[in-house]
C-alpha cells in the first residue's frame, strides 16, 4: 500500500502510553471530503515526505467522485488527516484503502485508526449494516500500515489475512519498490452501534 506514512507513530487508536484507551475527541471533526478539500489533502501527502504524491487533480476526484469512500480530519478549520479509498467495481462490498496520510501534528494520537473506523462504520451504517471487507496493500517493511490495519482486525474481532497480489516489477522495473501483498480484514459485520 502507498498508503500509511510510515514515520507515523501509534495510528492503531487502540490505547495512549500506559495502556489507556485513548479519548476519542477527533469524532466530530471526521467527515466526508468535498472539493475544497483537494488541495489542503494535496498539501498534507506532499509535507508527509514519504508518499507519492499525486495531482492536485487526482485528490480533488478522490474527494468528490469517491467521498462516499473516503474521509478527511479537520482540526481548526484545517485537514490534518486523509483517507482515500474506493469500492472495486467488481466488488462493490469491500474497501480499499489507497492512501492514509496524518500531519505531523496529529502523530501518536491514534487519528489514523479513528479516520479507519469512522469510514468503515460510515459506509456500513449507510449500506443498511451490510458487511464491508477492507482492503489495502502494504509491504512488508511497513510497519505503520501493517499496525493500523492490524488494529482494525482487532477492534473489530475479525481476521486480517495476507495474499500476494502486486510484485515489485509490477511497480517499478528498476526494482526499487517492494512487493506489495494485500491486506484482507474481515468481513466486517458486528452490529453497528448509532
Amino acid at each position: 500500500m502507498e498508503s500509511v506514512n510510515p514515520a507515523l507513530n501509534d495510528l492503531s487508536g487502540e490505547s495512549a502510553p500506559g495502556g489507556q484507551p485513548r479519548p476519542d475527541s477527533r469524532e466530530q471533526h471526521l467527515r466526508r471530503p468535498r472539493a475544497a478539500d483537494g488541495l489542503a489533502v494535496h498539501k498534507l501527502v506532499a509535507d508527509s515526505g514519504v508518499l507519492d504524491l499525486n495531482s492536485t487533480y487526482a485528490y480533488v476526484l478522490l474527494c468528490t467522485d469517491f467521498a462516499d469512500s473516503s474521509i478527511v480530519a479537520e482540526r481548526d478549520g484545517r485537514v490534518c488527516g486523509f483517507i482515500g479509498g474506493y469500492h472495486p467495481p467488481q466488488r462493490p462490498d469491500v474497501l480499499f484503502v489507497w492512501q492514509v496520510v496524518v500531519a505531523a501534528s496529529e502523530r501518536g494520537t491514534g487519528l489514523g485508526g479513528a479516520m479507519l473506523d469512522a469510514l468503515v462504520h460510515r459506509i456500513r451504517s449507510e449500506r443498511g449494516g451490510h458487511p464491508v471487507t477492507v482492503e489495502a496493500t502494504v509491504a512488508p517493511s511497513n510497519a505503520s500500515s501493517r499496525a493500523l490495519f492490524g488494529g482494525l482486525a482487532r477492534r473489530h474481532g475479525v481476521p486480517m489475512t495476507e495474499h500476494d497480489h502486486f510484485s515489485a516489477a509490477d511497480l517499478d522495473p528498476e526494482g526499487a519498490h517492494e512487493d506489495e501483498p494485500l491486506l484482507r480484514i474481515g468481513p466486517i459485520t458486528a452490529p453497528l452501534n448509532d
